[in-house]
């Protein structure tokens, strides 16, 4: 049922993500499919051979293949990979956990709009993408403004008077992206931010 939710906010449905302390806030999935400013700048960090985490719709996805970047999305959600594929980018319905094309070839793995949340342990997220990632790749992530809590908490969708199941999602500050960052397997962190957009590429 999540799934079919995600969908639905993906096609504009009125789709809210309610939290465990009972605030609720629109998903607004769509506005993941057009350019949002702070963009170029994430673009212009992906190098070489990048694997877009959680690429939802593609937009970044679709972006890198027109740069000449070679670019595979990832998501476990059928529309989204759809999307992707329409938007002309190459895009696989699969979790990052799962096995994956280019394992420990990757110049960069980018974790964009949040993405560090997925599974809810950003340390196992991190430390999985060290194994995908080359010799001297880069995770790139988009991180919570400093003075923002890092930690996990359960969420669910709603819609109507329908609710998904519970799911634990994180939120990764940029002030606390360091120390976990180098726990992981990355000893180096460059953090920047465009456009009210805060994010660290981690090597």
């Amino acid at each position: 049922m999540i799934g079919a939710f995600y969908e639905d906010a993906l096609m504009g449905g009125d789709v809210d993500v309610e939290h465990s302390d009972g605030q609720v806030r629109p998903l607004a999935a769509e506005r993941w499919s057009r350019p949002i400013k702070g963009d170029e700048g994430l673009l212009a960090r992906c190098g070489g051979p990048t694997l877009d985490v959680g690429s939802g719709p593609g937009r970044l996805t679709a972006a890198l293949a027109r740069m000449g970047v070679p670019v595979l999305g990832i998501d476990i959600t059928p529309l989204a990979v759809a999307l992707t594929r329409r938007a002309g980018a190459p895009a696989l319905r699969r979790s990052v956990f799962e096995w994956l094309p280019g394992t420990g070839r990757w110049a960069v793995a980018l974790l964009a709009d949040g993405n560090i949340g997925i599974g809810g342990d950003p340390a196992a997220l991190l430390r999985r993408l060290r194994e995908l990632v080359r010799p001297g790749g880069a995770v790139i992530a988009e991180l919570a403004p400093p003075g923002s809590p890092s930690g996990v908490e359960w969420v669910r969708l709603r819609r109507g008077g329908q609710v998904a199941d519970w799911f634990p999602w994180a939120t990764v500050s940029v002030d606390g992206i360091g120390p976990l960052a180098r726990g992981c397997g990355f000893p180096s962190t460059d953090q920047w931010n465009e456009a009210g957009r805060w994010f660290a590429t981690l090597t």
